[in-house]
């Protein structure tokens, strides 16, 4: 989980959607820390 913000958010997200790779985009660490917990959880 990577935790964006700037500029060019939106072009930052696309290119890490369209990567491949997994890593998953937040917007703060609030929304950070809740995609850890899914993503741990399964």
């Amino acid at each position: 989980v990577v935790r964006l913000e700037g500029t060019n958010v939106d072009q930052g997200k696309a290119i890490i959607n369209e990567s491949g790779l997994n890593v998953i985009a937040a917007d703060d660490l609030d929304d950070a820390a809740q995609k850890i917990v899914k993503a741990v959880r399964g």
